[in-house]
């Protein structure tokens, strides 16, 4: 929750949406982390695990898909800046109390302005990627739990779920 001496940046004083203008800030090393999940029947799980799922390497594909959805933030979200990202990285673990995946995402760089809306978004369409794959076989999968789990750099500073 915003604290009450917090304003929407991306509102201006007439309440139209604007991009902000990151020109004059200072450039700092940043990187964000974010996390979510699919959860999904055991079968549909140990199908992935096991590579049986009828389009391929479910994995692999759900992990490249985050990385370039990442790279394409600023295409999908209007308000967001392009950005030369340094580091994009996407981990996707089993969980057998979901049971399903669990994915976890960090992107980096340096530079005038945050990276949280990339590692989430590379969250997001691992997650979407993930159930796209499988859904043939489990269309009640469940997607959930995308949230930021950290972000270091920038005048904000340090945040920690």
């Amino acid at each position: 929750m915003a604290d009450s001496g917090s304003r929407l940046t991306h509102i201006d004083q007439a309440g139209e949406a604007h991009m902000v203008d990151v020109g004059d800030k200072a450039e700092t090393s940043r990187s964000a982390t974010a996390e979510g999940f699919v959860r999904m029947l055991p079968e549909t799980l140990a199908l992935i695990r096991d590579g049986n799922a009828k389009k391929g390497d479910v994995i692999g594909t759900a992990r490249l898909a985050g990385i370039m959805a990442a790279k394409k933030t600023s295409d999908l979200i209007p308000l967001c800046h392009p950005l030369m990202l340094t580091k994009v990285s996407v981990e996707i673990a089993e969980d057998d109390a979901l049971p399903g995946l669990r994915v976890t995402a960090t992107a980096k760089l340096t530079g005038k302005t945050g990276v949280e809306m990339e590692a989430l978004t590379a969250v997001s369409v691992t997650c979407l990627t993930i159930y796209d794959m499988a859904k043939a076989v489990d269309k009640a999968m469940e997607i959930g739990g995308i949230r930021l789990m950290e972000k270091t750099g920038g005048k904000s500073g340090h945040f920690k779920a």
